[in-house]
């Protein structure tokens, strides 16, 4: 028997999913977060778990882990003290930006902090022109003044983003050499390997970035695969940004990766139950301690993006510009807000109710958890209202205290509104579900698509609860409760593969493109993806190369990436390539130019080690009646209700509950609203539908 094993570090819980390959079947374990140091947590997450299903260490077969610690590291300004080497005259383009403004008409809108303070960026006397070719040679007397000053002031790391040396990278490569064999304990980052891509601001930005994060994420892997390894477990995954996993020494070379870690696996685990319900059409909703995340996957493909900026307000909202730092590698596409179970609700100076961003998150949570938090949380109003157990979470091993919930929201928010503790805690899930419903309508209807066409898949701790409300708001008619709604984002980390991305630019008219050039560009991509597949030890019959290229008509800025066929490079690739971009173009802004020249910009290559699939399989609940009782609860539908309690784990496949109710689980509790209706199915998933001819 072999096991797969995911753990995902949440705000509030750290989470690990287990999956028997053989059968399906599907366990978990939630342990709170220990922000202090976030892999001693992993590591009891993980012994917990194997103890709770008797699971031999010699019997997991993967091990994969999604981290925070690079958008963390970023968030909170505790990266590493780096520095940054460029083109003499170029030293300040991380400053410079872009004129991208989150707020168009706020004309005194700060730009995020700086990762790399300007001392700390040096220059060297060189320059290489827009053909590639070297304008001024390289004077390798500056690269020992870096070295010097590495020294003198304890960098820790280092990028190097020289002009236009996606074309030529011969001096980066000059300088990487002399840097690392001087200076062989610092990580040395060049762009010309981190992203060989057009475009100056985004390629040093990616670049400062990985420089930045690279010694915390290091540290904190190295220590946690040293932990896992005295525990007899396998070598260590990280779950990347795009959806897939890598191994440790590759996300070192580009710790940019592992930025949206967490969230990119409950949207892979979301197009994974898709394709097992067959229902390719899917909104994603993860709502866990801190924030609450949705994705949109369209006939079973998960959307990705280059254009994503981390830090600032651009992390909490990804569609906007200009407010975080650009990383130019491919992040699944989806809409985040500071609304999560550990929000806290507050009165601002106009008497206005407001949730977030600030957040208790683990240390010290709700009020509700006697941890020491004294400002009420989301939690602690869901708890007001009845939707959660008043004595204790996690199958019990979480005791609360509901008498300090009341109080807490009494004090802070109902006195001074003048209102009852039920209509404040009412006010604040109403504020908090119209931030989450945005989210929603991000990905869906501003993306040119209709809500109502998908299903909501809602998880997270929280999800389940908010999510007919939600689906209400937007018209959605089913909801998908998966198996361990908890721990969710963890089962994505043992159902995908092992994928690595990369970028080379090749300028030129896509008419005049010639395929031999083409062809040789792809090629030195696929030599470096196998050998990087060779390195994480897996088997060339599980390999997987696709192909695309970034085109755009020959006055725009910005591209559309459009997939390439595998095989020969020929013209009749070329007409191929176009006429799906005039396609794609009209499709995306609803216009497009047959007569207009395609420029060729970048060629891509996705490289992917594919891992056997497995089908979940939750299983039935015991024998017995599911009912557990009943207590009061608040819906927007009635006010207080005298509301049934179901326990899941005795809920048979097939049954059917119709609302006013609510279902516990050890991870998650369902909220089931009059007019829902509920049942469960034969994969252990919670099918929620709405009662059309409900009042």
């Amino acid at each position: 028997m072999s096991w797969r094993v995911g753990v995902d570090i949440g705000g509030t819980f750290t989470d690990v999913a287990l999956v028997d390959e053989d059968t399906g079947q599907i366990g978990i374990a939630k342990v709170p977060t220990t922000p202090r140091d976030f892999g001693l947590g992993v590591v009891q997450a993980l012994a917990i778990a194997l103890a709770e299903h008797d699971i031999e260490t010699s019997n997991v077969s993967l091990l994969s882990h999604a981290t925070t610690v690079v958008t963390n590291a970023i968030l909170e300004g505790k990266g590493a003290n780096a520095m940054l080497v460029s083109t003499k005259g170029f030293r300040d383009i991380l400053e410079l930006r872009r004129s991208s403004r989150s707020s168009l008409y706020d004309m005194f809108q700060d730009a995020p902090g700086l990762l790399i303070p300007r001392y700390c960026r040096l220059e060297v006397d060189e320059r290489v022109d827009a053909a590639g070719a070297v304008v001024r040679p390289l004077d390798l007397d500056d690269v020992d003044a870096i070295i010097a000053f590495a020294k003198e002031n304890g960098i820790e790391a280092i990028a190097v983003s020289l002009m236009f040396s996606f074309l030529n990278d011969a001096h980066e490569r000059a300088i990487g050499e002399k840097l690392r064999a001087a200076l062989p304990h610092i990580p040395v980052f060049l762009s010309s390997e981190v992203l060989p891509e057009i475009r100056e601001f985004e390629r040093a930005s990616t670049t400062a970035v990985c420089a930045y994060v690279g010694p915390i994420l290091e540290s904190y892997l190295r220590r946690l695969e040293a932990a896992t390894g005295e525990m007899g477990l396998p070598g260590l995954y990280v779950m990347g940004s795009s959806g897939g996993v890598f191994d440790v020494s590759e996300g070192l070379k580009m710790p940019a990766m592992a930025i949206e870690s967490g969230p990119a696996a409950g949207v892979i685990a979301a197009a994974m139950i898709g394709r097992q319900l067959d229902k390719p059409n899917l909104l994603s909703f993860d709502m866990g301690g801190t924030t609450a995340k949705a994705s949109l996957i369209k006939d079973g493909v998960v959307e990705t993006t280059s254009e994503y900026e981390v830090g600032g307000d651009g992390n909490a909202n990804r569609w906007m510009n200009g407010t975080g730092h650009p990383i130019r590698v491919p992040v699944i596409d989806l809409a985040e807000v500071s609304a999560g179970g550990g929000s806290i609700a507050w009165i601002d100076p106009g008497g206005s109710l407001k949730v977030g961003p600030q957040s208790a998150g683990a240390e010290p949570g709700p009020v509700c958890y006697d941890a020491g938090g004294t400002m009420p949380t989301v939690t602690d109003c869901n708890l007001a209202l009845g939707y959660l157990d008043s004595n204790a979470l996690l199958a019990g091993r979480l005791a609360i205290r509901a008498d300090k919930a009341m109080a807490a929201i009494e004090e802070n928010l109902a006195k001074p509104l003048g209102i009852s503790v039920d209509e404040a805690a009412a006010g604040v899930l109403n504020v908090v579900n119209a931030s989450m419903a945005e989210a929603l309508r991000i990905v869906s209807v501003e993306r040119g698509h209709d809500a109502r066409e998908f299903s909501l898949v809602a998880f997270g701790g929280a999800g389940p609860m908010h999510a007919a409300e939600l689906a209400a708001e937007l018209g959605i008619r089913e909801i998908i409760i998966p198996p361990i709604p908890g721990g969710f984002s963890a089962l994505g980390l043992v159902a995908t593969d092992l994928k690595r991305d990369y970028v080379k630019t090749h300028f030129t008219p896509l008419a005049d493109a010639d395929p031999g050039a083409v062809a040789d560009a792809f090629g030195e991509m696929e030599a470096a993806a196998k050998e990087m597949l060779r390195a994480a030890k897996i088997p060339e019959k599980d390999w997987a190369m696709e192909r695309a290229a970034d085109l755009r008509y020959g006055r725009q800025a910005y591209e559309l990436t459009i997939p390439a066929a595998a095989g020969p490079i020929t013209d009749a690739t070329k007409e191929d390539l176009g006429r799906h971009f005039h396609e794609k173009h009209r499709l995306t802004y609803g216009h497009h130019n047959p007569d207009e020249m395609i420029q060729l910009v970048s060629l891509r290559l996705t490289a992917i080690g594919k891992f056997e699939k497995i089908e979940l399989s939750h299983g039935a609940g015991a024998d017995g009646d599911a009912r557990k009782g009943s207590r009061s609860v608040w819906f927007r539908q009635g006010g207080r209700l005298d509301c049934a309690i179901f326990d899941s784990a005795r809920f048979m496949v097939g049954a059917e509950i119709a609302g006013p109710a609510v279902i516990e689980a050890v991870d998650a509790t369902i909220v089931i609203p009059p007019g829902w209706q509920a049942c469960l199915n034969d994969a252990g998933h919670i099918l929620m539908e709405h009662d059309d001819d409900a009042a």
